[in-house]
């Protein structure tokens, strides 16, 4: 099988052309394998760039544990990327199909390849049940997170988020504390976990605990959630730059249309073949 890695703020996956080869006969299997940083290609996952009746591309992918996610901002950005820079489709604004719907997408290119990419992310998800989570409010905003010593707000972007505003990030609060706040039966189905130190207004830092993939150098639905819980929670405006692990990200939650606007950079790094 031939892949290509490739990462957006060091959020990084295994990418494989279906529109060249047929996809992995049992993916979540193959995610895990080649997932594995010691074993395999490593990566936080494995994502199918397939054919799409509706978009340009379909995005398809698999966390590091074998589970399938909705949606990844950083990995939507490098599917562009790919999409363009290997000719699927040459175009500046891009249509690519996810478990989120059909997203758009900007390109900016140099020397005719794509460095940076503009995602319209959708509007957020606010309606408790649809995050999905059992806290009060739509969306629970600066809600006791039982038993933890935190506020939490929550927001969908097509997958499930949990942000903590803290006065400083620490790797208890993120390597331990994450993994437990993933799989509280607050969650049903899950959630990602991000913990936040505000700068300024339009300044923030993050780290997260990803659902099925454990700490990640960044995580762009996390930022775009992130953006959305900062205005929802009186802690930032509507435009910020989140600085990650990995990298910064450029966020916008526009109130004209109530989309949020994410932009970032998107590499690829190597590509090689998998033999299983």
């Amino acid at each position: 099988m031939r892949f290509t890695k490739m990462q957006g703020c060091g959020n990084d996956y295994v990418y494989v052309d279906c529109f060249a080869q047929k996809p992995p006969a049992n993916a979540p299997a193959v995610a895990t394998k080649i997932s594995d940083r010691h074993f395999g290609v490593g990566s936080d996952g494995l994502i199918l760039i397939c054919p799409s009746e509706k978009a340009d591309a379909r995005m398809i992918m698999f966390n590091a544990d074998g589970s399938e996610s909705e949606m990844c901002g950083n990995g939507i950005r490098c599917v562009a990327k790919y999409v363009y820079d290997h000719g699927i489709a040459k175009k500046p604004t891009l249509k690519i199909e996810t478990g989120r719907g059909v997203l758009t997408l900007d390109v900016e290119t140099v020397s005719g390849k794509v460095r940076q990419v503009r995602v319209d992310m959708g509007e957020p998800i606010l309606d408790a049940v649809k995050i999905p989570t059992t806290l009060p409010g739509n969306p629970p905003i600066n809600v006791a997170l039982p038993g933890f010593d935190f506020q939490a707000t929550c927001v969908s972007m097509g997958n499930p988020h949990c942000v903590i505003f803290v006065d400083a990030i620490t790797d208890e609060q993120v390597l331990k504390l994450g993994p437990k706040i993933e799989v509280a039966p607050l969650f049903p189905r899950k959630v990602n976990v991000e913990f936040i130190k505000v700068n300024r207004l339009d300044d923030l830092t993050m780290r997260v605990w990803e659902r099925g993939s454990g700490e990640t150098m960044a995580c762009g639905t996390g930022a775009s959630a992130v953006c959305v819980a900062g205005v929802l929670s009186g802690r930032s405006q509507r435009q910020v730059a989140i600085h990650l692990l990995g990298g910064d990200l450029q966020l916008l939650w526009n109130e004209t249309d109530n989309h949020v606007y994410m932009t970032g950079p998107a590499v690829e790094v190597f590509s090689g073949e998998w033999v299983d």
